[in-house]
């Protein structure tokens, strides 16, 4: 028996007795600030040629970090300074921000969920050696669960279900619709903008439940 038939029988059992889809597990809350995903062509235009991205944090998700790098987005009534570069590169670049960034930077960007860039808006981003526009690149993401696949049998859901969650703290609110989204390499965490975090007076460390859960 191989070491992926061993884990997979492993998870079967652990699921058995745990009785799953047992809503009273909880989940943690990670807080998404507005960020920017860059590809290696941009980088290169903003940072110089041949830029590597200089890793300051680790993230939730495995190989996921925070850069040293800082960039200005700027839209069509406002910017913001010292937007923070998320790594490693990806193929195609990507901003994330929240409805209240999108207010004041002026545009109006569709809710997608990571990587979905259909009908996205458009910012400039300005690095020290040079300015990109970001032709339909920004987003506001769509509110989602990160889990394993051994999270997604112990929840019950299949990648792409959606689920009703609700917070835990002094203002408990309900987010309707989150989706779920399994890999092998995600760590189990809820994901929110920091208008939906403010909303439910949610801060790091913040635990959440789902409710009830439908397919997409």
């Amino acid at each position: 028996m191989n070491a992926e038939s061993r884990i997979g029988d492993l998870a079967e059992e652990i699921v058995s007795r745990l009785a799953v889809s047992d809503s009273s597990l909880s989940i943690p809350v990670g807080i998404s600030n507005r960020h920017i995903h860059l590809s290696q062509r941009d980088l290169e235009t903003l940072f110089g040629p041949g830029y590597a991205l200089t890793p300051q944090k680790e993230l939730s998700q495995p190989g996921q970090y925070a850069a040293k790098e800082t960039v200005c987005i700027a839209g069509q009534k406002g910017s913001f300074s010292k937007v923070r570069v998320l790594g490693p590169v990806r193929a195609e670049s990507q901003v994330e921000i929240s409805r209240t960034d999108a207010y004041q930077l002026g545009i109006d960007p569709p809710v997608r969920q990571s990587g979905d860039l259909s009908g996205a808006e458009s910012v400039s981003a300005i690095g020290p050696c040079g300015m990109v526009i970001l032709q339909n690149k920004v987003i506001i993401a769509r509110r989602h669960i990160h889990m394993s696949v051994l999270d997604g049998k112990l929840y019950g859901v299949d990648d792409g279900d959606l689920v009703d969650v609700r917070n835990t703290g002094s203002q408990r609110c309900m987010f309707y619709d989150v989706v779920i989204r399994i890999h092998a390499d995600f760590s189990l965490e809820f994901h929110v903008d920091t208008d939906e975090a403010n909303a439910g007076g949610i801060k790091t460390g913040t635990m959440a439940q789902i409710i009830g859960k439908h397919k997409g």
